[in-house]
């Protein structure tokens, strides 16, 4: 499912499709001497003021009010950075975090230890027992990812964490190929459900798709989300849209764009291409009637957030974060560390941007079903782009890198965080809250949404 990436040339831009909502407030915390209270949530994602684009796709998509949909991106916002106080606070026993209703307005929060519940309560979120602790299911995960390189997994294409349900959920067109699977990944008993389906999640590449980019005049995909490396511009895509050295071309297939310098597939979905000085790289992607919806960031948004997509071939839409950390096995090849939405996509759309709010989330990868009747997709998390390939979001923000520090815990922009990563600013520490790309501007002692002081 891919979105389509409209690029023009000369002055034009490359500019992705897609968008979303995402964001918080949090109460304001001292910035430091003489700065006054740090931003909220909401206000360092983006969240306080989201496109007109935004509300009104999650107002048709999610079936909610103006008012609802302007809060639950404000709520999304606010319960990422306390899910990340909290993970950070239960450490080993912490089994996931998820926000659900209407409006996102409850935070649930699974712990392997009910003495943890009143520190849960505390941050204002609903605590769950679990018997597997977040990192037990994530082992089990890495087992069949394993697994899956020997043995045939056909009638079992799709697996992952299901922090809801506290189970690594496999999903098989039988019980029996499920149970064969699970037994040859060497699983205990417990860890595992089974859901089945007769459906095989497939690439939504250029075959069906509309006007985006050409791979070597012949395959089409669109453009995820525009990135640099240095002085080179480019954008981010899919891995399975090229490989490197393949040359690409604007809509009219005619226009040269540029070269695929990287590319990953199977085992990720993920590449990017650097164009020629004819494309310039813009902080933008494409909303509802080809309005523009700007890129503040690239903070992960959590199970249950709102996420949107805009593809060439079906448009604009949105949907929820259903899954993380989730293995689909193409046709192609496997590939770990997918996002599962319940966002619409069809072939065409492969490539393109999901953005939640105005922070970056990934580019389409694959999926089942259509627009029609609903269904499911896949989409390759952006961080992991960034970090793989050594690029930076081209973001409304101050994204640019800035130098190496002497320290390697020092903190620096340009960077990608993970949730747990301590860093440091002079003397102090803090503790990241919400996986990211660090910008200039979101420096830890003036963002408490995304670090934590220690």
């Amino acid at each position: 499912m891919a979105d389509r990436h409209r690029a023009t040339v000369r002055g034009a831009a490359v500019v992705a499709l897609g968008t979303l909502a995402l964001t918080a407030i949090q109460p304001a915390a001292s910035a430091g001497p003489g700065r006054g209270p740090a931003p909220s949530a909401a206000q360092t994602l983006g969240a306080d003021k989201p496109s007109p684009q935004v509300l009104h796709a999650l107002e048709r998509d999610l079936r909610l009010t103006p008012d609802q949909a302007a809060t639950r991106l404000v709520n999304e916002a606010e319960a990422g950075t306390r899910a990340g106080v909290l993970r950070n606070t239960l450490g080993t026993r912490f089994a996931g975090a998820w926000v659900k209703g209407a409006t996102a307005a409850e935070l649930t929060v699974a712990t392997t230890d009910r003495a943890d519940f009143p520190a849960i309560r505390a941050q204002g979120a609903t605590p769950v027992a679990a018997r597997w602790a977040l990192a037990d299911l994530r082992s089990v995960k890495r087992k069949l990812d394993r697994a899956a390189a020997a043995v045939k997994t056909a009638d079992t294409p799709v697996w992952y964490v299901d922090v809801r349900t506290n189970r690594v959920v496999v999903e098989a067109r039988s019980r029996n190929a499920a149970t064969a699977f699970v037994r040859a990944a060497g699983v205990a008993a417990g860890r595992t459900a089974v859901r089945l389906s007769a459906k095989r999640p497939r690439l939504m590449a250029d075959i069906v798709g509309g006007d985006a980019y050409y791979i070597d005049n012949t395959a089409r995909c669109s453009v995820g989300f525009s990135v640099t490396k240095g002085e080179q511009q480019g954008f981010a895509s899919a891995g399975h849209c090229g490989k490197p050295g393949s040359t690409t071309t604007g809509p009219d297939r005619t226009t040269a764009q540029g070269t695929f310098q990287a590319s990953t597939f199977p085992g990720k979905d993920m590449s990017w291409v650097a164009t020629n000085s004819s494309w310039t790289a813009t902080p933008y992607v494409k909303g509802e009637n080809g309005q523009k919806v700007e890129v503040a960031g690239s903070v992960q948004a959590m199970v249950g957030a709102s996420v949107c997509r805009s593809g060439s071939t079906t448009g604009w839409h949105c949907g929820t974060v259903e899954q993380q950390d989730t293995s689909v096995s193409y046709a192609e090849g496997t590939v770990d560390g997918l996002t599962r939405t319940d966002v619409c996509a069809e072939p065409g759309d492969s490539g393109g941007p999901y953005i939640s709010g105005a922070q970056a989330q990934g580019v389409t990868s694959g999926g089942s079903g259509d627009c029609t009747r609903g269904g499911t997709t896949f989409f390759q998390p952006v961080n992991p782009i960034l970090g793989d390939f050594g690029l930076t979001l081209k973001t409304t923000g101050a994204a640019s890198t800035a130098p190496e520090p002497a320290d390697a815990r020092a903190w620096r922009a340009g960077r990608v965080y993970e949730v747990g990563t301590e860093v440091t600013v002079g003397t102090v520490t803090y503790r990241c809250l919400q996986s990211h790309q660090a910008q200039s501007s979101w420096a830890p002692d003036v963002t408490p949404a995304l670090w934590q002081r220690l």
